[in-house]
Formats: C-alpha cells, sequence, structure tokens
C-alpha cells in the first residue's frame, strides 16, 4: 500500500500556535517503527499545478495565494501565516491526494498521511485549509476520464463545508459529512448528506448513526472511488472536537468505513484531517490505527484478488 508524505515540506509557525504540524512527522516516523509497515511504499507527491488547482478554485485566489498578496482578512481566516514554504506545502498536500486517488483506482486503498482540507472554498481558504485536496483530487481523476463519480465520506469532527460548497451544484460528487453539529465552521454549507450529531455523542451511537449514514451514502452515490477523511478530533480528549469517542470507538469506525468500501468493491483515497488533542502522541496513535486498519483491509482484498484469479 502506497502512503504519501509531506512532513518535510514544513509551513514555519509561531511559537504558542495551536495548529499541531509536528504529528505529521511523529506520524510518519511512528508508522516506520511499525512492523507491518515495512510492506508499504512511502512516497513522496508530486505538487498540483495551477492547471489542477484551477479545477476546484478560482484562478484570483490561487494567484493570491502564490504572490502572498492576500488580505489580511483572507490569512486571519486560514489561520496560517502566508509564506512560501506555506504555498510549497499547500501544493504538496493536494498533490498526495491526487496520487492517492489514482494509486487507489489501480491498487485498492492508498493514503495521504496529511490531507483532508475541506474547509477550503472555490475562492476562500479557511480553518487551517488553503486548498481544498480532495475537491481537486475528484476533478482531476475526472478530467483524466479516471473516473465518472465519487464519493467523499468525512468524518472529521468539523463539518465539510468547502467540499459541499464547491460539489454544490455538481452531482457526480456525492458530498456525506458525519460532525459534531455545534462546532466549527458556525455557518455549514448542506452538504448532500449530513450527519450533525449532539455534543458528548459516545462511541456506541456514532457507530450505530455511521452504519446507516453509510449504507444510504453508498447507495446514493453511484461512486467509482471514495475520498475517506478520517480525523483524529471526534476523539473524547480532543480540544475542538465536542464528540466522546474512544480511540477503540475511532478504530471500530475506521473499519467499519473501509470494510463498507471493500465489499462494494471500491477503491479509496484516505486523508488524516485534522486532530487536536492536547498530547500530540494521542493524535499519532488515532492517524497510525487508521493507516494500519487501511492496510489490514488492503492485504485482505489482495488475498481475495489472488484467490479469484486461481
Amino acid at each position: 500500500m502506497r502512503l504519501f508524505y509531506t512532513d518535510h515540506f514544513v509551513l514555519p509557525l509561531p511559537d504558542g500556535h495551536r495548529f499541531p504540524m509536528e504529528k505529521y512527522y511523529r506520524l510518519r516516523e511512528h508508522l516506520k517503527r511499525a512492523d507491518w509497515a515495512q510492506r508499504c511504499q512511502f512516497q513522496v507527491p508530486v505538487a498540483a499545478t495551477n492547471e489542477q488547482l484551477q479545477l476546484a478554485h478560482s484562478e484570483e485566489y490561487i494567484d493570491k495565494v502564490i504572490s502572498g498578496t492576500l488580505e489580511p482578512i483572507d490569512v486571519r481566516r486560514i489561520g496560517f501565516p502566508w509564506s512560501e514554504e506555506m504555498v510549497e506545502r499547500s501544493r504538496r498536500s493536494v498533490g498526495a491526494t491526487i496520487d492517492a486517488a489514482r494509486a487507489a483506482l489501480s491498487e485498492g486503498f492508498a493514503v495521504n498521511l496529511a490531507g483532508g482540507t475541506h474547509h477550503a472554498q472555490y475562492d476562500a481558504g479557511q480553518g487551517y485549509c488553503v486548498f481544498n485536496d480532495t475537491a481537486v483530487a475528484a476533478r482531476v481523476l475526472q478530467k483524466e476520464k479516471a473516473i465518472q463519480r465519487a464519493l467523499v465520506v468525512d468524518c472529521d469532527v468539523h463539518q465539510g463545508n468547502g467540499t459541499a460548497a464547491i460539489f454544490a451544484q455538481d452531482y457526480s460528487v456525492f458530498t456525506f459529512s458525519m460532525h459534531a453539529a455545534t462546532n466549527y465552521p458556525f455557518r455549514k454549507h448542506a452538504a448532500d448528506l449530513d450527519l450533525p450529531l449532539p455534543d458528548g455523542t459516545g462511541d456506541v451511537e456514532y457507530l450505530e448513526q455511521l452504519d446507516t449514514a453509510l449504507t444510504r451514502a453508498l447507495k446514493s452515490a453511484n461512486a467509482d472511488i471514495v475520498f475517506y477523511i478520517s480525523g483524529a478530533d471526534p476523539f473524547e480528549g480532543d480540544r475542538l472536537g465536542k464528540l466522546r469517542l474512544t480511540k477503540q470507538g475511532l478504530l471500530a469506525r475506521d473499519r467499519l468505513v473501509l470494510t463498507r468500501c471493500l465489499d462494494w468493491s471500491l477503491s479509496v483515497a484516505i486523508s488524516m484531517g485534522g486532530g487536536y488533542a492536547p498530547h500530540v502522541d494521542d493524535v499519532v496513535e488515532i492517524h497510525a490505527n487508521t493507516v494500519a486498519t487501511a492496510f489490514q483491509l488492503y492485504e485482505q482484498g489482495r488475498e481475495l484478488q489472488r484467490a479469484e484469479r486461481s
């Protein structure tokens, strides 16, 4: 299974910034120590081009990001100070989801060890999201005629408002967001299927509702590929979460989503989404569990293919 990483393209942040940028490097180091991960391919993605970004974003917005001419209010909405490193990091993160989606189509599952920048909209960034990696990747694959339809399964604790807005009039991409109802963003954009949850929702209720909603989304989407934004922030210890899932519950969530996709013979491009627990090790463990679950099911899928060929 291929894992695309961008953590060495560092986005410099001021001291005390609450975004845990170090989680990406620590996630890759954590995975490299796992015996099973020795059978994975760690790869650096190609940066997304302007032409690819323009499939989901306005040319004016892209130019402002690249040239550093965003208005101060736009920079505040994004939440990152502008720098050339921020631009390169953002391009690479989008490129990682494009590469993961291409790999998933041929191999079943693939992972972007970052990504899930679902707040970025057509002409603006927001909430630590500069470009919308999922939206760009889906449009790239459609332009290449590799797919016709896609399903976005967004289990980050925050609603995927940017993705929903970009695909609002595009019925070839079905957007499903499962999130905390009262959480950021406070002005949400309706997805094709929204599942807002009350504060304090725990494992049992979460998994029951996800099970039902997944069936509905899969039937409605009629997709060729699934983009799964996992998210570590529904965790009970997350500072920005408002839900109460345990690590075991999050692991069960990942297994449910990925097993269902495997049952439907769907390729899956996985991205990490957010995670803001006070201890970064908790975030790293949750993300690593997502990748490990994907690898286990990836191996099962390959075994089934070999059995069918024999």
